[in-house]
């Protein structure tokens, strides 16, 4: 390197656990969840449409967030990258069922923030979840887009009254059916010691906000945790399918960092 020439200052690069499990629950027939647990990407789609095709609308929009260029370990994903991909998968899942199945998505993406710290882009569209522990706190990251979420925001019923609301399954916005399905975007700080859980409305639909936190809790890996959330909706009547992907930050490696010669 010439004299007077900076080393160029690089992002501190996150080490994940990563845990995944998903399950058809004890009614449904088949499981039309798909997901996608491989960094930079954890992704889950609750496939709506009935006969396979909700099944085929899930696996599309997995397979539009597994292209190869988003795939890049240790590259960060821009908001940018993020609605593209979404609108790629909006677009295949209507070409191949003519608008009649759909999916939800909910999703969280390594990213970096304006000044390259370590960053998560959550992004969801239907009532699947993204949700995060951080300091002990666990917090619900994305809105659900469905109708008793609407009627939750207003005040008019709780919810606890939601999760068993008889249209608690109607959501106001998907991917492949025709309507609305840009993605809601949000830009988190990422840091050791958090965990991030993302899932389909089969594991909320069945266990409250307490009882999923006492679990992440009592199961310190992720894919302990993952198992455990997926046999406690069994558990809990599994009235639908149901899939969990669990992210804990282990730790921060520092890219600059000199590499000691043998």
């Amino acid at each position: 390197m010439a004299g007077g020439e900076e080393t160029p200052e690089h992002p501190t690069h996150l080490v994940f656990d990563v845990g995944a499990a998903t399950d058809r629950g004890a009614i449904r027939e088949l499981n039309e969840d798909s997901y996608l647990a491989r960094e930079p990407v954890f992704a889950v789609a609750d496939g709506m449409g009935g006969h396979e095709a909700g099944e085929v609308a899930s696996g599309l929009c997995i397979e539009a967030l597994a292209d190869e260029d988003m795939l890049v370990p240790g590259q960060p994903v821009t908001m940018l990258d993020v609605v593209l991909a979404v609108r790629r998968a909006d677009w295949a899942i209507r070409e191949a069922t003519g608008s009649r199945a759909g999916t939800t998505l909910a999703a969280a993406f390594s990213a970096q923030d304006d000044e390259g710290a370590p960053a998560w882009i959550v992004a969801n569209v239907g009532d699947s979840r993204v949700y995060v522990t951080d300091h002990g706190e666990f917090d619900q990251i994305t809105v659900d887009h469905s109708e008793v979420w609407e009627l939750v925001a207003r005040g008019e019923i709780t919810r606890e009254e939601a999760r068993v609301h008889p249209r608690r399954n109607v959501v106001t916005r998907a991917l492949g059916t025709g309507y609305d399905a840009d993605p809601d975007l949000w830009l988190l700080p990422a840091f050791p010691g958090q965990r991030l859980l993302v899932c389909s409305d089969g594991l909320t639909t069945e266990l409250e906000d307490l009882e999923i936190a006492s679990i992440l809790r009592r199961n310190p890996t992720s894919q302990g945790a993952a198992d455990a959330l997926v046999a406690a909706a069994l558990e809990s009547g599994g009235r639908d399918n149901v899939t969990v992907v669990v992210v804990g930050v282990e730790a921060a490696v520092d890219d600059a960092a000199p590499v000691s010669e043998g």
